[in-house]
């Protein structure tokens, strides 16, 4: 519930002091690594003061001058989401991160009224300040995603945009195309227009289109013999396409930044820093690398397997692939795009058409690979093959081989004399289509695959091979030698 979970300091109450919790380091750390940060040895805090309902002390606890990582970079592609225009990469400079204290969370109710609530107050949060070398609205939020996958992957972030655990403020300044009045700048990137900061925004979408909007109104602006003015500007759902005003931009002298005597200065020995980096889990480029060249995936499988529930669906696809029970040493090259058809593809569907959510224990991974296994040995048909996932599906944890033999599933092959017999008995019923394959051989491809479907249809689909069937047809089909 709203200030269930408050702190006296959150609340500033007179008296308080904060208390430094060095484990939320370990998390920071994290993050600052897979951005490829120097971590400082020394690094110390700052009181940022401002007047705002967010934050009732005037003022807010950051590492504004010292901060505890400085000079990252993260690198953007088109796989990541680029916009054309933006090319084929982008290197984004993080300019430094530092450790600071959240604030309220504010709920506007209408233009006169907000409600605040303290839940978040007090909290440790990371801000990963970026260089402005973004040039669209596609590249900020593709720079954001691309953010978020990474803080997933090294563990530095347990819920994303949509739960609240990831914000962005977004700065946004545009200038005449040879326009060298511009003496804008930012940490050493010179020609900039005036900037204004967007304040914020939790979603991927709402980055990409509040970019747009504060694009097209300073265009505007300018085009109009206006002027844009730094100041700080909010983005709502109730009023969507628009950015508004909140307040005028301060600037470094404005927050008054004065050393905090209340926290002492943080020292992180290289040796530890050392230790992370050696047990940092892999970023989401290893992770698509590993997907594609160990299990012969595509791009579009490997990403979509990555980002799926929070990675959840990779992990149980590998699973998966660990357990098949199948001969030789490269069973995961052989067999990884089939078992990535069936978790992605199938079952994806499944879970579309009767709108669940997908969780590991929907559908336990060994009965997954038992399920890939049969039909990697011919021993299902792909019909029965998605009977069976079905079946899975609704909840039966039972023996997969169990279940497809009580249900009829496992595939035993027809005789050459019956697949005689049902090409026969279907052409006699179609002697207009059959003549035409006769006459036109390879012209009259969709006659043959219209007889195949006929005889797929009438004959035991966990008997029939498709393709023998097709031969039976064409073998009966081709006109006699003279």
């Amino acid at each position: 519930m709203p200030n269930a979970a408050t702190w006296p300091f959150d609340l500033a109450v007179p008296g308080s002091q904060p208390l430094f919790q060095p484990p939320v380091l370990v998390p920071a750390i994290r993050a600052a690594l897979a951005l490829n940060c120097r971590i400082q040895p020394r690094s110390k805090f700052d009181r940022k003061h401002y007047f705002y309902h967010d934050q009732p002390a005037g003022y807010q606890i950051t590492q504004y001058y010292e901060p505890f990582a400085r000079d990252g970079l993260l690198v953007l592609t088109q796989q990541d989401g680029l916009a054309k225009a933006d090319g084929d990469r982008i290197e984004v400079g993080i300019k430094q991160i530092q450790l600071e204290q959240d604030t309220a969370k504010t709920q506007e109710q209408d233009e006169e009224t907000s409600l605040i609530d303290f839940n978040r107050s007090g909290h440790a949060l990371i801000e990963i300040i970026s260089l402005p070398q973004l040039h669209s609205a596609e590249a900020a939020a593709a720079y954001v995603r691309k953010i978020q996958s990474m803080l997933y992957a090294v563990d530095a972030a347990t819920t994303g945009m949509e739960l609240g655990g990831l914000r962005a403020d977004v700065n946004v300044s545009v200038r005449r195309l040879g326009d060298e009045s511009s003496n804008h700048s930012y940490s050493g990137v010179t020609g900039l227009g005036q900037r204004t900061e967007i304040k914020n925004l939790s979603s991927f979408k709402s980055v990409e289109d509040a970019v747009r909007a504060e694009r097209d109104r300073q265009i505007d602006l300018l085009e109009s013999g206006g002027t844009v003015e730094g100041e700080t500007r909010g983005w709502s759902l109730s009023s969507p396409g628009v950015t508004r005003r909140l307040r005028g931009k301060e600037g470094e002298v404005d927050y008054r930044y004065m050393p905090d005597p209340d926290i002492s200065p943080l020292y992180i020995d290289p040796e530890v820093v050392d230790a992370f980096q050696e047990g940092l889990p892999p970023v989401p480029e290893q992770l698509l690398d590993m997907l594609c060249s160990n299990y012969g995936l595509t791009l579009a499988d490997a990403q979509a397997l990555l980002f799926l529930d929070d990675g959840g669906r990779m992990l149980w696809y590998q699973d998966i692939v660990a357990r098949l029970k199948l001969p030789g040493d490269d069973v995961k090259t052989r067999f990884g795009v089939q078992v990535g058809n069936w978790v992605l593809h199938e079952l994806g569907a499944l879970l579309t058409t009767t709108e669940t959510q997908w969780r590991s224990d929907l559908i336990h991974a060994q009965q997954m690979a038992d399920l890939a296994s049969l039909q990697a040995e011919n021993k299902l048909t792909g019909p029965s093959a998605k009977r069976l996932l079905r079946i899975l599906f609704e909840g039966d944890k039972g023996s997969v081989a169990d279940i497809a033999e009580k249900e009829n599933l496992l595939f035993i092959p027809m005789a050459d004399e019956e697949y005689d017999q049902l090409a026969a008995t279907v052409i006699e019923a179609h002697q207009e289509e059959a003549e035409l394959v006769r006459q036109n051989g390879r012209q009259a491809k969709g006659k043959l695959k219209f007889l195949l479907g006929q005889m797929m249809r009438q004959g035991d689909r966990n008997r029939m091979e498709a393709q023998r069937a097709e031969i039976v047809l064409q073998s009966m089909l081709s006109p006699a030698e003279s």
